[in-house]
């Protein structure tokens, strides 16, 4: 497998994410409907594996993005610039005073417990990042003159909008005309495509991305519905994936997408809200790697679990060359996310090494 990386003493930046970042309010252990009070964090699925790479694997990011110009955007900055993601590349958009013309993403979400299950509540109907449209943002500036090594996006920032998808296409094109490796998350959300052409629409949009697109991540689910591909005797009542017929699937993508080096996907069986099996599998070099198994995972938060597995999987690719060692690092780092609150990472490269190697939950002292 060879994903061609640019020199890192050639670019400013080791990676970048394109997509929408909102303020999430969080009631902790109670309920949205019955909270009298919200803990603030900032999320977003294709932001979260920028933070991830920076705040655990120590790489240089940035995410390109875009706020109303008002204090709650200036709120989700400061978050940002907490988790040591670079801020320069977002677009600031001048506030009307009351959002009707530009606002910032509000994302209300629940954890769930045991039989609850966790609940996102999302109110970010137009906002500045899903009214991104192309020529907005600068590439050639962005990947000729700065110089990026990789770009993560994702299909919850193309399904926000007809100039969302725009703004992903010529992103990926302009990526691969300097030489930028693309990864991608097609993270499929019915609601985010359903009032702009639903399933039809996402495959539209899908098939013309990932032709650009060297590492693909996604699950049976997201590969049906943005792509179009059906796993073989896989029923959709089953409680877990039929993984030969997967295996079978993914031939029949790399066939049809010639240009993914690596297909990734999590795989989890939701046990309780609280108690899931997680591990993933790397389609690389026409084979198969399979990730570490982690049985009866105790989770706290299971939000953002998947975008740092996408993180962990990038920083061993890009520092091992290795699916097998990336695929690892993914589930450990994606684990670890979801022993703590909020979407991002707080796990350091330790603990992920750790949990790779075999350590257990003992006390650290």
């Amino acid at each position: 497998m060879e994903l061609n990386l640019r020199k890192k003493e050639d670019c400013t930046f080791d990676m970048i994410s394109l997509g929408e970042i909102m303020l999430r309010l969080d009631p902790g252990e109670g309920r949205i409907k019955t909270a009298r009070s919200f803990r603030a964090w900032e999320g977003g699925g294709e932001y979260n594996v920028a933070r991830g790479l920076r705040r655990c694997f120590g790489m240089k990011t940035a995410a390109v993005t875009a706020f109303a110009d008002n204090e709650v955007g200036r709120l989700v900055e400061d978050f940002m610039l907490q988790g040591g993601v670079d801020t320069s590349l977002i677009k600031w958009v001048k506030y009307d005073g009351i959002g009707r013309t530009v606002r910032n993403g509000l994302n209300f979400t629940e954890r769930g417990f045991g039989i609850r299950g966790a609940v996102g509540v999302s109110d970010r109907g137009n906002t500045a990042a899903s009214q991104l449209k192309a020529g907005d943002i600068d590439w050639d500036y962005i990947f000729g003159t700065l110089g990026v090594r990789w770009l993560h996006t994702g299909g919850i920032f193309a399904a926000l909008s007809e100039t969302s998808a725009e703004v992903v296409i010529e992103a990926v094109k302009a990526a691969k005309k300097y030489g930028t490796v693309v990864s991608y998350d097609l993270n499929y959300r019915p609601s985010l495509w359903k009032g702009i052409g639903g399933k039809e629409k996402a495959q539209q949009v899908n098939r013309e991305i990932a032709k650009y697109i060297d590492v693909m991540i996604g699950n049976e689910e997201d590969f049906t519905a943005c792509l179009g591909f059906e796993v073989e005797g896989n029923d959709e009542n089953l409680k877990s994936l039929n993984i030969e017929g997967y295996y079978k699937m993914l031939g029949e993508v790399v066939k049809a997408y010639p240009n993914f080096k690596v297909i990734a996907t999590t795989l989890r069986t939701v046990k309780t809200a609280t108690v899931n099996d997680w591990s993933a599998i790397c389609f690389a070099d026409g084979r198969v790697y399979n990730g570490l198994e982690l049985k009866g995972l105790e989770i706290m938060d299971r939000v953002g679990g998947g975008d740092s597995f996408a993180s962990g999987l990038i920083y061993g690719l890009m520092t091992t060359g290795d699916p097998q060692k990336a695929v690892n690092y993914g589930v450990a780092h994606g684990a670890l996310a979801m022993t703590t609150p909020g979407d991002t990472s707080m796990a350091s490269l330790k603990e992920v090494e750790n949990i790779i190697n075999g350590a257990g939950a003992r006390v650290q002292r």
